[in-house]
């Protein structure tokens, strides 16, 4: 499998799952291509470049580096700051495990958790199982909180002004966290310790107005876990998917963008509006989309019924093609929202051409029909 995986990649380093990734992934589960290309860690911005369709995509240098200095602040002098801004003790124990390599960092992030001695715990190396492959995760920090709970500790840049941040950000550091929480909960189980010893609650840090100074919310992510467990159980098999792949198949950026092209066409995506923001692939997904109901978002889709194209939608609107039994009430929706719409349009021809008459003083009221 992981012979496989190298070959779909092609000669370059893999891109690793991270939260952000799987956040995104299961906020659209039937998209099939992501699947694939995330578990063979394709570099999806590369790849759009490759392509012909780079988007702006991810943080800006500028809000990378602040996000980084605000991190390295928190945690400077073993987390002094930090321990201020959540409450905690300065006789709490504080363990880096940033310094081990990356595997012996997950044996040692599942001894520290096991002892259960630590209080405050930067660096660790989670897992958590995606669509059949192994995951490593890390958080920004797992702590120790009231009653020997452990809680998740998330680190973001964006501001928190008069009590109020934006709330795209705020879900988004919320269903991340989320992910962690749920991770967590797999090792403590694995361990034979109640998963519920970690909280549902998860603490953000952010800079408060237009400092630098921290400030702690606490966010319930309960909501966010139960669609995660959801929408995870719903991915496909990635082992399934690439084994049904031909045997020449290969998303290697260093292939001619035809043959990329034709690569794509063998995993199905499932583009809507949505993935603009949160895949790099999805601009070139939009342009593949282009003329099929996809583009017009989910909703749309799903009261179509399945119907997949444009001009198939008009032709069964306007009467040009006959329904098939599938697609007989959407056939008759279609043609009634028509019918509305050109009544609308009669009814509003006449104040349409009104403007027209305005600079005429002997400009008389135009009757409709006239």
């Amino acid at each position: 499998m992981h012979d496989r995986l190298d070959q779909l990649r092609g000669d370059v380093k893999a891109k690793r799952h991270n939260a952000r990734t799987i956040a995104a992934l299961t906020g659209n589960p039937g998209c099939s291509r992501r699947a694939v290309l995330d578990a063979a860690g394709v570099d999806k911005l590369k790849l759009a470049d490759r392509l012909g369709f780079p988007g702006s995509f991810g943080q800006s240098r500028f809000a990378l580096s602040r996000g980084n200095a605000f991190e390295a602040m928190l945690k400077a002098d073993d987390c002094e700051l930090l321990r201020s801004v959540l409450g905690a003790s300065p006789a709490l124990r504080y363990q880096d495990l940033g310094a081990d390599v990356f595997d012996d960092r997950h044996a040692q992030t599942v001894r520290v958790l096991a002892d259960a001695r630590a209080a405050l715990i930067d660096h660790p190396l989670l897992t958590l199982d995606v669509a059949g492959q192994t995951v490593y995760l890390e958080p920004d920090l797992v702590a120790y909180a009231h009653e020997g709970r452990l809680q998740v500790v998330e680190i973001k840049s964006f501001a928190i002004v008069d009590d109020q941040a934006e709330s795209a950000k705020v879900s988004a550091a919320a269903v991340q966290a989320a992910v962690y929480v749920l991770a967590l909960r797999d090792l403590m189980e694995r361990l034979g310790k109640d998963p519920m010893l970690v909280s549902h609650e998860v603490v953000l840090v952010c800079p408060e107005n237009f400092s630098l100074n921290p400030k702690a919310v606490v966010l319930d992510v309960r909501k966010q876990m139960s669609t995660l467990r959801r929408q995870l159980s719903r991915l496909s098999s990635v082992s399934a998917l690439i084994a049904a792949l031909p045997p020449d198949v290969s998303f290697d950026v260093a292939l001619e963008p035809a043959d990329l092209v034709d690569a794509l066409a063998h995993v199905e995506a499932r583009y809507a509006p949505e993935c603009l923001s949160a895949c790099e692939l999805s601009v070139y997904c939009r342009h593949e989309a282009a003329g099929g109901t996809a583009a017009l978002g989910r909703t749309v889709r799903e009261a179509l019924g399945g119907i997949e194209s444009v001009g198939e939608v008009l032709a069964l609107a306007e009467g040009r093609q006959e329904p098939t039994e599938e697609q007989a009430e959407a056939a008759a929706l279609l043609r009634a929202a028509l019918r509305l719409r050109n009544e609308a349009l009669a009814l509003a021809a006449p104040s349409l051409a009104a403007p027209s008459l305005a600079g005429s003083s002997s400009a008389a009221p135009v009757e409709a029909g006239a």
